[in-house]
């Protein structure tokens, strides 16, 4: 069983509707118990970091998310899903996050032709082999809707990266903890692929 955290934002029915399509049954809740006694935790996500992080306090989810991170049990972060993961956040402002990997949340540097937000379809650039990415492509384009992006302190949990006017991180991998930046809910066939990869996970 899937189950994906509700803290009252977040294009949460697409991403069921993905799993679901892939053939995994998955289900959308709030409730902290629940995620703490989960086997699958899928974290998605769009908007603000600091609104993300007050809908979790609000929730009463910061530690159950925190230990499943930690934990050995599968985790995806999706989009804010993923930021959320690190330290520090410095959009519009300076924010704390779940702080389960060291490193901070950045904005990219707008250009006239890097426009910020990016926004589109880009090819990610596997790091190191995960099982998440099994069965793609060398470089399988994604969908992106982001402003913001994840600078890890160690490059060792960096899965992929893409370029937008420089290279960024836009996959982690870390034991069974997932994290993307694109939207693979969005992303057609390669993005439901790495959907499927994720449902066939065991826990270690």
């Amino acid at each position: 069983m899937i189950t994906i955290v509700d803290y009252g934002m977040g294009n949460l029915r697409s991403v069921q509707k993905a799993f679901e399509s892939v053939g995994a049954e998955a289900f959308i809740t709030s409730d902290p118990a629940e995620v703490e006694r989960a086997s699958k935790v899928v974290l998605p996500g769009v908007g603000a970091f600091a609104d993300t992080m007050a809908g979790l306090r609000e929730h009463g989810l910061i530690e159950p998310l925190r230990e499943a991170a930690l934990d050995e049990k599968p985790f995806l972060g999706i989009c804010i899903g993923l930021q959320v993961l690190f330290s520090f956040s410095y959009e519009r402002g300076e924010h704390r996050g779940l702080d389960v990997i060291p490193g901070e949340v950045v904005q990219f540097d707008a250009t006239e032709q890097y426009k910020v937000p990016h926004i589109g379809w880009n090819p990610i650039i596997p790091r190191k082999e995960v099982s998440l990415l099994e069965g793609l492509p060398e470089q399988p384009h994604m969908y992106f809707v982001h402003s913001f992006h994840v600078v890890p302190e160690d490059p060792g949990v960096i899965a992929a990266e893409t370029d937008y006017g420089g290279l960024f991180t836009s996959m982690i991998a870390r034991g069974n903890l997932f994290a993307t930046q694109f939207h693979p809910e969005k992303s057609q066939k390669l993005g439901l692929q790495i959907l499927k990869n994720f449902v066939e996970l065991h826990a270690g």
